[in-house]
């Protein structure tokens, strides 16, 4: 069962986003988004302690995941990094909140250190996994050494219509494999699998997935209309909010090292290691030092 109430529906942008909620309606705002293959139950212990804490907590679900549904067929179902940054910020548009502190992993980590770099003013503070997150297409086409290559195996499967093929078949297996690879000492039960994995049911699931990583490489192209921001995105900008960067210490996924992202971040900063085993989906892994990380940056 999931430990959210029912959730909430709102029409943000060309989305209609499916939302869980917590907290005092009139408390501070903590925005915590999911990546992939994960959904909003990456938070469900941590939205809990920050609503005790007095936050409103907002949780929705990306573009492609659980129940938001594009308001239109007629909308590209493109996955880039801008367009998901931008859903967020209609996202706060629509429910009327001007600022928040973000939260984020994987997607939801690139997701928040976009609306941080582009849109500060509607950032208070941020919380990031595995730090500064941010790509373009030009250093997405650079080759890595074979050992980095190898831990992006899925991304070049995806570039294929039989990875396409493969992961619209295998949903499921595909992403328990990689909860294993990114977790390899988390030992989560299948129903804390299987309650996530409902999300993947998504009728755009697949399309905005590939779609996502096809861009990376610069297999796919983007929207014309979001170039302006990608331009910004691909000059790596610093980024100004206060902010708490976490990593686990036994994270199997793909991640860059804090000393080389630290100087990103220029107004007040501090890094996170997270012990015991901890891997990429820290913050199912490890709520306390995640929930931790919002209260410590609101009380600064």
């Amino acid at each position: 069962m999931s430990p959210f109430p029912a959730l909430k529906q709102i029409d943000a942008g060309v989305l209609n986003v499916g939302y869980a909620e917590a907290g005092p309606a009139d408390g501070p705002v903590v925005l915590l988004l999911h990546g992939w293959p994960y959904d909003i139950h990456t938070y469900a212990e941590v939205a809990p302690l920050l609503a005790a804490a007095g936050h409103r907590v907002i949780v929705p679900y990306l573009r492609g995941y659980g129940s938001t549904r594009f308001l239109s067929k007629d909308t590209a179902r493109n996955g880039q990094q801008s367009v998901v940054a931008s859903d967020i910020v209609a996202l706060m548009d629509a429910l009327r909140i001007e600022k928040a502190v973000i939260g984020g992993c994987d997607w939801g980590a690139r997701t928040a250190n976009i609306i941080a770099a582009l849109w500060p003013e509607r950032c208070k503070a941020m919380v990031s996994v595995s730090g500064y997150l941010i790509g373009n297409q030009k250093a997405g086409k650079e080759p890595l050494p074979p050992k980095a290559e190898l831990q992006w195996w899925y991304q070049y499967y995806f570039a294929t219509e039989r990875g396409r093929a493969g992961y619209d078949k295998y949903r499921r297996e595909f992403a328990k494999l990689i909860w294993q690879l990114a977790s390899p000492k988390w030992a989560f039960d299948d129903a804390t699998f299987d309650r996530t994995a409902t999300a993947f049911d998504n009728p755009d699931h697949i399309a905005i997935v590939i779609h996502n990583y096809r861009w990376r490489l610069g297999l796919a192209e983007g929207e014309a209309k979001y170039d302006e921001l990608e331009q910004r995105l691909a000059l790596a900008p610093a980024i100004t909010v206060p902010t708490i960067t976490l990593e686990g210490d036994a994270n199997g996924a793909p991640h860059p090292e804090p000393a080389t992202y630290a100087a990103k971040f220029t107004g007040k900063y501090a890094h996170r290691l997270i012990k015991g085993g901890v891997g990429h989906n820290l913050p199912q892994e490890a709520p306390r030092a995640f929930a931790d990380a919002v209260i410590d940056l609101v009380r600064r």
